[in-house]
């Protein structure tokens, strides 16, 4: 099936107009209309081959919001004209015992990514899956989302990354009313944690490096606001939060805001950081602090947001950009130049 898309062809090359065959739906497949797809620092990680592993071409994008436009002969949970959802997973061994607690994300063999990934119903070892800056997909439907029909579309799409990675630590570790939560950075995932937080009934703080987010943060629900270059601000706070949400991507400082945790307090990992961060163990052990990771959502857990989202009114603050824009998008998210997600509107794609 044709579709067209805009790809990186190298890592050191800008995206440009591309396209290529997406298989048509199987027998448990899901034929989607890409309406919008949300930009993700990962997208510009995966682009670029940060890491080193990115195959070339590669169309990014794991923040797929669109309509069925077809279904396979098992599908029952979807039909043509809904409104549906993929975020970064696409597929995993639904065996292990992670899948079969629901966690997908936590996948032994690892799951399959909506970019970048070995497709597994591609119809050769090499195939490799391709993401949603494109104008359809084909996804198996377990991996497909509902959209609850109070959230538009365009704010939706970046739910399926940036919401469900900061719901699922905040569920996790029990966020509810009395919680005192801070959020480090207030971009694409930190201004989900704190919508989000706010909602289950936490005492939000938000740190930053300076005040210009301020109105900002207080508008999405925070009711303080912390510049962490403040040493007798970051001091009055010691010991003061339960949970610290960490969404800063870039190399930063880490080990006095360790002093913010209260004891048995945690620091949530949540930015892609490619350098270590140094932290001292006498902080964590004097009051048994801890600091983990979390990654996205199971299939479940992500529902589960999309409907919490619904409920409670929240959805992403979002600048609709075109699909040629995508180059100059990704310098201004390099510079946090965005409030708080680009979303691509697909339709714009040029024949």
């Amino acid at each position: 099936m044709a579709t067209r898309a805009f790809a990186a062809t190298a890592a050191d090359k800008p995206l440009t107009p591309y396209s290529f065959d997406r298989r048509d739906p199987g027998p448990d497949d899901v034929l989607i209309d890409i309406k919008y797809c949300g930009v993700c620092h990962s997208d510009l990680h995966a682009a670029r081959s940060e890491s080193g592993r990115s195959t070339y071409p590669l169309v990014p994008g794991h923040e797929i919001a669109g309509l069925v436009k077809a279904v396979g002969s098992n599908v029952t949970r979807f039909k043509e004209g809904d409104r549906v959802g993929v975020g970064c997973m696409v597929d995993s061994c639904r065996e292990c015992a992670s899948c079969q607690e629901g966690v997908e994300q936590y996948c032994i063999p690892g799951f399959t990514g909506t970019y970048g990934g070995k497709d597994k119903k591609g119809g050769t070892s090499e195939a490799i899956t391709q993401g949603g800056y494109s104008d359809h997909i084909t996804v198996d439907q377990h991996f497909v989302l509902s959209i609850p029909d109070s959230l538009a579309l365009d704010v939706a799409a970046p739910l399926l990354c940036a919401g469900i990675t900061t719901y699922s630590p905040l569920k996790e570790w029990g966020v509810g009313p009395g919680s005192k939560v801070a959020v480090i950075g207030l971009g694409g995932l930190g201004h989900m944690a704190v919508k989000l937080a706010a909602a289950m009934g936490a005492d939000v703080t938000v740190l930053s490096t300076s005040d210009r987010k301020k109105a900002d943060a207080e508008r999405m629900g925070a009711k303080h606001f912390l510049i962490n270059s403040d040493k007798d601000a970051m001091k009055a706070a010691a010991e003061k939060f339960d949970l610290i949400i960490n969404t800063v991507s870039a190399t930063h400082e880490i080990a006095s805001h360790i002093q913010l945790l209260a004891r048995d307090g945690t620091m949530i990992m949540l930015g892609l950081t490619t350098e270590g961060l140094p932290v001292f163990a006498l902080p964590l052990l004097w009051r048994r602090r801890r600091i983990a990771g979390s990654l996205i959502g199971g299939i479940r857990e992500t529902q589960e947001m999309l409907d919490f989202c619904a409920e409670h009114g929240i959805a992403c603050d979002i600048e609709t950009i075109a699909p040629d824009q995508i180059n100059d998008a990704y310098e201004r998210m390099l510079k946090s130049d965005v409030r708080y997600r680009f979303v691509i509107d697909m339709e714009k794609l040029a024949a």
